[in-house]
């Protein structure tokens, strides 16, 4: 995520290659127009960054504030107040760039265990946290703030490129995206070096503890148990900043946007122990040579440039709702600076469709979802909005 003033220094965008066309939305064939609205005319929001639900049938939202704070309240669009559901400004370096509070992911047995996590930026040293709280025992809508047990650490060398996405997988694990670093162009090589977590997707397994860590590594991430000092949290590497992936969760896949640097934005189907060719590779193109070695490399499944303007890449979601039947198992994803939104299908993966939805007039952070798979939107003008049908 970026700055706004920064970010078109800093990150690349992505649009379509040959092979894959690129398509305007036309709705003249259907019933019903596709529309953006607010999803909460009544609530605000300071520069939100993730949108989560808590998995336990409650309908109620969450809504994670950069500045540290993560707000609940009831999915209803006539809600009129949010409860702060943890706020731990006090420990998070924010520079109202890419560094917050990033990221939040509940267990998938919160409703008995009461166990979330987050991803954020701390200071003195800069650094990434990977942190679980527990719910408070007096009030289902409150944390305990005092309950943080640390997980997983790991520096930051820059203020930029920190990923923040954090999220449980089908199998039950704990996936976190990590950026290289930051900077520009990898100048510290972190996306093909396996000895750093940094310029990855990580995997724990925060059920079970091994050592001195609150966690373990599944049995069958890529590194385990290797010579070469390889850390064995990586699940996949060679990415720059994925600060948005999802899981599709028809076929399980693991898509991830991964933010470019002068060029190309990326969308890649993520599988264990892949190398995604940064700083190799800027999507489908040699970053720093007209020839590169591409041996062993997994090529994104779409890319897009900046020629019309975009900048930077936000990942959504696959989705499976039920309230927008055109969008139905279409991959729908946006550009930060330009506000661009579109709907990738990927159906036949030797001709995938790309269709551009809207031009919205707001910088999109990030998407999330709801209990019912019905996607969000949240914007830097602080207002959280959701697709309809007029």
């Amino acid at each position: 995520m970026k700055k706004q003033l920064n970010i078109l220094l800093i990150i690349a965008l992505f649009y379509n290659t040959a092979c894959s066309k690129e398509t305007p939305i036309d709705s003249s064939d259907q019933k019903d127009t596709l529309t953006i609205v607010e999803a909460f005319p009544e609530l605000s929001f300071t520069r939100p960054v993730d949108f989560q639900h808590s998995g336990d049938d409650s309908n109620r939202l969450f809504i994670v504030e950069q500045r540290g704070v993560i707000s609940v309240f009831q999915n209803d669009e006539k809600i009129a107040a949010k409860t702060a559901f943890l706020t731990i400004e006090d420990r998070v370096e924010d520079s109202d760039n890419e560094e917050g509070l990033l990221g939040l992911a509940f267990h998938p047995n919160f409703e008995s265990n009461g166990y979330f996590y987050v991803n954020y930026t701390a200071s003195n040293p800069d650094r990434s946290v990977i942190s679980r709280f527990n719910l408070s025992s007096t009030s289902p809508d409150e944390a305990d703030s005092s309950s943080e047990l640390v997980l997983l650490e790991y520096e930051q060398p820059y203020g930029n490129h920190n990923g923040g996405q954090i999220s449980f997988g089908p199998d039950g694990f704990l996936y976190i995206g990590v950026g290289d670093g930051g900077k520009g162009g990898d100048p510290h090589g972190n996306g093909q070096n396996r000895e750093t977590l940094l310029g990855n997707i990580l995997r724990i397994d925060v059920d079970n503890e091994e050592g001195s860590t609150h966690y373990s590594i599944p049995d069958d991430n890529p590194f385990v148990d290797n010579t070469e000092g390889y850390r064995e949290e990586i699940y996949a590497y060679g990415l720059r900043n994925p600060w948005r992936f999802s899981f599709d969760t028809a076929t399980e896949q693991l898509w991830v946007a991964d933010v470019g640097q002068n060029s190309y934005e990326e969308i890649d189907v993520v599988k264990n122990g892949g190398n995604y060719g940064w700083n190799t590779m800027e999507g489908f193109h040699c970053f720093k040579a007209d020839e590169c070695d591409q041996e062993n490399l997994e090529l994104p499944i779409w890319e897009y440039d900046r020629d019309k303007g975009d900048i930077s890449i936000t990942g959504g979601f696959v989705y499976h709702g039920d309230a927008i039947e055109q969008l139905q198992g279409l991959y729908v994803y946006a550009d930060y600076v330009s506000g661009r939104i579109w709907s990738l299908d990927f159906s036949d993966p030797e001709n995938p469709i790309n269709t551009e939805l809207f031009k919205a007039d707001f910088p999109i952070s990030s998407f999330g979802v709801d209990q019912n798979q019905e996607i969000y939107i949240c914007a830097f003008d602080d207002n959280i909005y959701k697709f309809g049908l007029e």
